[in-house]
């Protein structure tokens, strides 16, 4: 097969692969705005269905709020914890270092869903039971084997020797770790950070389980989205409120794709 032949090929198939993936979302988003006598836009296009969506329930502005305080405790807590983990991972040696790291990745093996209960009760102990910041921290948690896998093989495709030059230079451990290593990992970190917003910002399972109607994330809040008359549902809110949701994670990928890309080519293979 000539050169000219395999770039048919490849531009064929990706095509269609794109086409799968981007079908489903020109659905929902030419639904959002379609003329439905059983939605809030019966007339003509238009955005009844967002105007509806705005009202609805305890409001928009909350359930995207509290989706947001979700997000930021799982990535904030996954970054501080994967990066220190894989660094230690990565520059230290003691006693049992494989037998705990392969003890970390062993948890991937879990389904998570098995873990809610016992975390329920843990969360009551130290009163984070209906939390936005208790969900964010089992959201964090669930992340933390791949994202401290990641970041151990970040930190170990860097040179010591960067380091070591910083520490004749005067540097501190800490000021080296934060001056020369931390910027040497910033596309895997990015990486992290990305991949854990997009699993806390979607989550459906984990605040369903531990959050009540009155601190419900949009995804939550979309299953009751639906009329409720003869069960029929509500189409036109319901897939206005799926474009809602898949805006920001959506501008958050296009504008940090060149990290997200870098960090798994240059992180998540080595190892």
């Amino acid at each position: 097969m000539t050169t000219t032949s395999r770039r048919v090929v490849y531009y064929v198939l990706t095509g269609l692969l794109a086409l799968t993936f981007l079908l489903p979302i020109a659905w929902a988003v030419v639904n959002s705005v379609s003329p439905n006598p059983a939605t809030s836009q019966a007339d003509g296009y238009g955005l009844g269905n967002y105007a509806a969506l705005v009202g609805y329930g305890e409001g928009l502005w909350t359930y995207l709020r509290n989706s947001l305080i979700i997000s930021v405790v799982a990535v904030g807590t996954a970054l501080v914890v994967a990066t220190t983990g894989g660094y230690g991972f990565a520059r230290f040696s003691f006693r049992g270092k494989n037998i705990v790291f392969m003890s970390v990745l062993a948890i991937l093996m879990v389904p998570y869903a098995a873990l809610l209960i016992p975390l329920s009760v843990w969360l009551g102990e130290i009163g984070l039971q209906n939390s936005l910041v208790g969900v964010g921290l089992v959201l964090a948690l669930f992340q933390l084997p791949f994202s401290t896998f990641m970041m151990r093989n970040a930190f170990e495709a860097v040179p010591r020797e960067l380091e070591e030059a910083a520490l004749l230079d005067g540097c501190g451990t800490f000021r080296a770790f934060w001056r020369i290593m931390i910027p040497a990992v910033r596309a895997p970190l990015v990486t992290v950070g990305l991949f854990v917003f997009l699993i806390a910002w979607n989550d459906f399972m984990v605040p369903l389980y531990l959050l009540g109607a009155d601190n419900a994330p949009l995804p939550l809040a979309m299953v009751n989205m639906r009329q409720q008359v003869m069960g029929v549902i509500d189409y036109g809110l319901t897939t206005a409120g799926v474009v809602v949701l898949a805006i920001p994670a959506v501008v958050l990928f296009l504008s940090l794709q060149k990290y997200y890309i870098k960090g798994f080519t240059s992180g998540a293979v080595k190892g």
